[in-house]
């Protein structure tokens, strides 16, 4: 039960370990728990859409994709150009400690491997996270965003992913939560 308690409070590093390519961007900051959340989310979405994955191995993968971050930290795409990370050690050492360490090492193989139809969602999703970040960051006048979206939805696998990322491009950020009821920002009640 101890190593159980560890890898709660490891997981829980998560929640204090920055997500690094936003200083590149100039504005945003998000910890990595908050990243692999809507990740999650989206996985989940994008497999109940796509009809043929199998919708919990995605949320698996999603949720599970960034643990080795708690030991290895966020490295942005400058980061890894100079800094290597061995992430598959950081894997073997915790997964060494879990009652479900063959399991928890063969989502991060699947994960990093990219061939199966729930790997690539996954991969989507952590895609469509930052182009989410990157719209919402659009929104509030960030003029470098422009020129990242490109870049992520090249990494895009999906068709599904694609068609979802263009639509988020068009989307006003902020209007899910004031689209379609006037009435309400007027006079603070619904209409009769």
């Amino acid at each position: 039960m101890k190593n159980l308690a560890h890898f709660f409070f490891e997981v829980g590093m998560l929640k204090r370990t920055p997500r690094t390519g936003f200083q590149f961007l100039g504005s945003g900051a998000e910890s990595v728990a908050e990243h692999s959340f809507r990740t999650t989310v989206i996985g989940y979405t994008l497999a109940m859409l796509d009809g043929q994955a199998n919708v919990g191995r995605v949320v698996q993968l999603c949720l599970f994709h960034d643990i080795p971050e708690a030991r290895t930290g966020d490295l942005n795409y400058v980061n890894k150009k100079y800094v290597k990370t061995d992430e598959s050690r950081a894997v073997d050492d915790l997964a060494k400690t879990l009652p479900f360490g063959d399991a928890y090492r063969e989502t991060m193989e699947e994960f990093e491997a990219r061939e199966s139809r729930e790997a690539l969602l996954a991969h989507d999703a952590d895609q469509l996270e930052m182009i989410l970040a990157l719209k919402e960051y659009k929104d509030l006048g960030n003029r470098y965003a422009d020129e990242w979206y490109p870049f992520s939805v090249r990494r895009l696998k999906t068709e599904l992913a694609r068609e979802l990322a263009e639509t988020i491009w068009e989307t006003d950020s902020t209007r899910w939560w004031f689209d379609g009821d006037e009435h309400w920002w007027v006079n603070g009640k619904r209409d009769a």
